[in-house]
């Protein structure tokens, strides 16, 4: 019997269908856009933060080994593209932020809980100020040319990828990711 190669993920087959849409269609939906991207933002948000709040003071400076991130670098790492990847899109940090050194400075929990929390604030004003037109303009990331929104999509991917660092992180220092149970 001949083999069937398997469907491909369903992720991929929408992001196919997304990048086959004209323009004006997604800039006819961008309040829907904001809606849907705001939601999982806030979940990502929420689960950083509870996750950060649950760690003890003490595993701040844990790493699994020589070379690798600490808990409180890779937090800041977060941190730091809240800041970073708004610049994509004409965003600027506000003055004073130095988020280019958040993860050699911020190393203490309430200093990172701190910073994380503000930099997520960057984020949620710098969104709520952009107009739909801001969302669809042209930017430039990594190198390839996206719309505004495509580097808030990866701004969340960012954040979700090291969410699972975060939980490796905490599960290898016997602590249960909050919402998990």
């Amino acid at each position: 019997m001949p083999s069937h190669p398997s469907p491909l993920p369903r992720p991929i087959l929408l992001f196919a269908a997304l990048a086959l849409l004209p323009a004006p269609v997604l800039a006819q939906d961008a309040a829907s856009f904001r809606q849907t991207w705001r939601g999982e933002f806030e979940s990502s948000a929420r689960k950083l933060v509870a996750l950060a709040e649950a760690m003890p003071a003490e595993s701040f400076s844990w790493q699994p080994m020589e070379g690798v991130a600490t808990v409180a670098s890779a937090y800041m790492h977060i941190a730091a593209y809240n800041y970073l990847l708004p610049l994509n899109i004409g965003i600027e940090a506000p003055a004073g932020v130095d988020y280019q050194n958040f993860e050699e400075a911020v190393t203490e929990k309430d200093q990172v809980l701190e910073v994380l929390n503000t930099s997520l604030d960057h984020v949620r004003q710098a969104v709520d100020g952009m107009s739909d037109a801001d969302l669809s303009a042209t930017a430039n990331l990594f190198g390839r040319e996206t719309a505004a929104w495509g580097v808030l999509f990866r701004l969340v991917a960012h954040m979700n990828e090291h969410l699972g660092q975060q939980i490796a992180y905490a599960r290898m220092n016997r602590v249960v990711p909050p919402w998990s149970g």
